[in-house]
């Protein structure tokens, strides 16, 4: 008996082709969270020239990271944009697994712009305790409370988005980050203004940074997990291999392949090798692999699914279990 990939009764054979636009956020293009995101664009642009200028013209190195911080948000929020809108695209013959992952992509340059960002403001921190310079402290405050105000509005806008979407996510992050700095600053301008110790706003944007490197650095890891097709945290490998174990028909499994096609998105790739009785089945072993595929859904969610069977006789020799 040949092997059988039984690529043609899975759903794996067509469901990469339309789950990029057919998922939970795919569905349409979404005219409204587009417009959400293009307001977030257009409010963080403006703060951040507000910012740049006030922060000169009030001598705050504080003030000017939040507006460089603050530029990046707008900037994550474009590419967040870009990014939603590439994802929607149907699989084509360059890009027969479909453009969702446009999305990861664009998470994971967020969040590497946050860590350079994060790192670059801390060079500045610690420079400016060796060159102190005077601060205008109301400045700071109010232009700080403004950001607030609008950091707020803006991570509201894309706060729903953010719960379905890594790249949203990212994006909401930037924006959250951004919030919290400008709390940072409205505290150092008020120290400033009741004690003049301006030795404050270098220590409030070191701060800025290390909150920013943390937050960034933590999330980055999952993204570059799924872009390498690393396996998700649940089902692992040892779930499936011993719930299959128990399909009636089933010998052995090799060549598994578990991995994350996009987030939320589990696929399962293994040889499996048939026991004589199943084998020997009029069906030819296509019982089995419906019981399989029955016992994944059911065990785990697995849809995504495509198995070989091989026969008792004819099995790949020393085949590891996980890859190739």
């Amino acid at each position: 008996m040949p092997h059988d990939h039984s690529h043609h009764d899975s759903p794996q054979g067509h469901s990469h082709a339309g789950h990029s636009h057919a998922g939970h956020h795919h569905t349409d293009p979404d005219l409204v969270g587009d417009r959400r995101v293009a307001w977030a664009v257009a409010v963080n642009i403006l703060l951040t020239v507000v910012q740049i200028i006030a922060g000169i013209l009030s001598g705050s190195l504080a003030l000017i990271a939040d507006a460089v911080h603050n530029l990046s948000d707008a900037l994550s929020l474009v590419i967040a944009y870009l990014a939603r809108r590439i994802a929607r695209r149907p699989a084509d013959a360059g890009m027969t697994f479909g453009y969702g992952r446009a999305e990861v992509v664009a998470a994971l340059i967020n969040y590497t712009t946050l860590i350079v960002i994060a790192l670059f403001l801390a060079a500045e921190g610690v420079q400016r305790f060796f060159e102190p310079r005077d601060v205008a402290g109301w400045m700071v405050v109010i232009v700080a409370a403004v950001a607030l105000v609008i950091d707020t509005i803006t991570a509201l806008l894309v706060l729903r988005l953010s719960r379905d979407s890594v790249n949203m996510r990212a994006a909401f992050l930037h924006n959250v980050a951004d919030a919290l700095g400008s709390v940072a600053v409205i505290v150092a301008g008020t120290v400033i203004l009741l004690y003049d110790w301006t030795l404050v706003d270098p220590i409030v944007t070191i701060a800025i940074s290390a909150y920013i490197l943390w937050h960034a650095g933590s999330e980055i890891t999952p993204v570059i997990r799924l872009l390498m097709l690393g396996s998700p945290e649940t089902p692992t490998v040892g779930d499936v291999t011993a719930q299959l174990g128990t399909v009636p028909g089933v010998a052995s499994v090799h060549h598994l392949h578990l991995w994350q096609m996009q987030e939320g998105e589990v696929a399962l790739e293994a040889h499996v090798v048939l026991t004589p009785d199943a084998f020997a089945a009029p069906s030819g072993g296509a019982d089995t692999r419906a019981a399989i595929k029955q016992c994944l859904s059911e065990s785990f969610g697995l849809t995504h699914v495509t198995i070989e069977l091989e026969e008792p006789t004819n099995a790949c020799n020393d085949a590891p279990l996980i890859g190739h």
